[in-house]
């Protein structure tokens, strides 16, 4: 009896390092040995394999031991027109034993020592297509459930400009258009990149017109296609979720982000807790936070803000650090005017427009940005109310007003002006009368009636 133990334990060994299940290795172990079987008839028959039909062999596998059986079930009958699925009544009982009758069917064994070379090496091309099929399925469902997280590569050479780089079970390329600007790697360096998207590499090349002039199509198999960035917007959020607890427990939550990868990145930040600070959160102490996920990506600038639900509110926070006086925004079209101060202008736009090109990504709306200037100056643009809010008249005669004008005339004040006339007073009040004093009389007077005309009209006169 065959000894089955170094196949089993090369088995084992296969499933550690490949990441195989062992059954499906076994699988394409029974696969590979049909298909031999299939080479070794053609081989006797002197025809091609896809000519010959091996539906009555049948391989058995013990998936613990690895022992296998092939098995070719032929027919009992008396004249033997097809030795490949027929056996004499005779020869039947003469193997096997027994009371076979006409018709009824044999399982003869079949040794896989005498299979022809080519039929050996037919098998061994099968076993290992088989397993690197069942290794690429591996890879892509692994890969797969990794979509929207962050892997750890190691560099190994530049395609161009395209970075090659080694995921462990397979290796993937960083393309130009998902590097960070300005980053470069060595060889052996370890990188960390976000999993965009996994995809079968079995494709059809593009239709090719042979000599005859007729398209023929040929399909080849590059292995699973993994899609790998540093420049997403998720690879931002991923960041702040590892390195911000709150995000991981969803007590903050990151509500958009929008970037330019190598220069600046706004997140908005909202929080499910009215005790915990989003932006806070995401900070850090010290900014600690923050500037542990601006050291991955290379120094990149990054806005936190707060996320609302008022449209105008959000864009206000999204201009960020801009000042703004008045938004704003029409919800149904997506769009929202913004005027801002004068020396805010600038800012708010950003140099080549970055900034306002960023809010609105983050937004969803289209901004249009003018300072206090260019706003009065632009019909339509915003009315005196949406800038400066309603204005507050002061009508000079309103019953406030004329309540303070009669408190002049209140009995303490007729009091004081029946004091003048007293008969001590006589003599003062001749002394005036003189020419030289009239004028001095009327000089005071005057200055009295402005003093108490600004006291007692109040905030509104002056």
């Amino acid at each position: 009896m065959a000894d089955f133990s170094e196949l089993s334990a090369g088995l084992d060994l296969l499933e550690k390092e490949k990441g195989i299940p062992r059954n499906e290795i076994i699988d394409a172990i029974a696969e590979g040995l049909k298909h031999a079987c299939r080479q070794q008839i053609a081989n006797r028959r002197q025809v091609k394999p896809e000519n010959v039909n091996v539906d009555n062999i049948h391989v058995t596998v013990d998936y613990n031991t690895c022992e296998y059986h092939i098995l070719e079930a032929k027919q009992v009958v008396n004249d033997v027109v097809n030795p490949d699925t027929q056996i004499s009544l005779q020869e039947a009982h003469d193997k096997f034993g027994g009371d076979y009758v006409l018709g009824q069917s044999v399982n003869v064994e079949i040794n896989s020592m005498d299979f022809s070379r080519v039929a050996v090496k037919t098998a061994k091309e099968t076993i290992v297509q088989k397993i690197k099929e069942v290794e690429k399925l591996s890879v892509i469902e692994e890969f797969k459930k990794k979509i929207g997280t962050i892997v750890t590569g190691v560099v190994e050479r530049y395609a161009g400009r395209n970075i090659s780089i080694n995921l462990g079970r397979c290796d993937a390329l960083l393309m130009e258009s998902d590097q960070i600007k300005g980053e470069h790697y060595n060889p052996t360096d370890h990188i960390r990149v976000l999993v965009v998207d996994v995809k079968d590499g079995s494709e059809e090349d593009r239709l090719k017109k042979n000599a005859s002039g007729n398209e023929k199509k040929k399909k080849r198999d590059n292995g699973p296609r993994i899609r790998l960035s540093r420049s997403h917007p998720d690879f931002i959020k991923c960041l702040f979720a590892e390195e911000v607890s709150e995000i991981r427990d969803g007590i903050v939550e990151i509500k958009a982000v929008s970037r330019e990868a190598g220069n600046r990145s706004k997140i908005a930040v909202a929080s499910n807790d009215p005790d915990v600070d989003p932006v806070g959160a995401c900070v850090g102490m010290n900014g600690s936070r923050v500037n542990a996920v601006v050291s991955e990506i290379g120094n990149e600038k990054i806005d936190i803000i707060e996320w609302s639900d008022q449209p105008a509110q959000l864009i206000e926070n999204a201009l960020a650090p801009a000042k703004v006086i008045a938004v704003v925004a029409d919800a149904d079209l997506k769009q929202a005017r913004v005027v801002v101060p004068d020396y805010q202008l600038s800012l708010a736009i950003g140099r080549e427009g970055q900034n306002a090109r960023l809010a609105a990504r983050l937004t969803g709306f289209k901004i249009d940005i003018k300072s206090e200037t260019q706003a009065e100056q632009t019909p339509g643009f915003m009315t005196f109310d949406d800038i400066y809010g309603p204005e507050d008249d002061v009508d000079p005669d309103s019953s406030d007003d004329m309540d303070d004008a009669e408190d002049i005339d209140s009995s303490d004040d007729m009091d004081d002006a029946e004091d003048i006339d007293s008969t001590d007073d006589m003599d003062d009040a001749e002394d005036i009368d003189s020419t030289d004093d009239i004028d001095d009389a009327e000089d005071i007077d005057a200055s009295d009636a402005e003093d108490s005309s600004y006291t007692n009209n109040g905030e509104g006169e002056e």
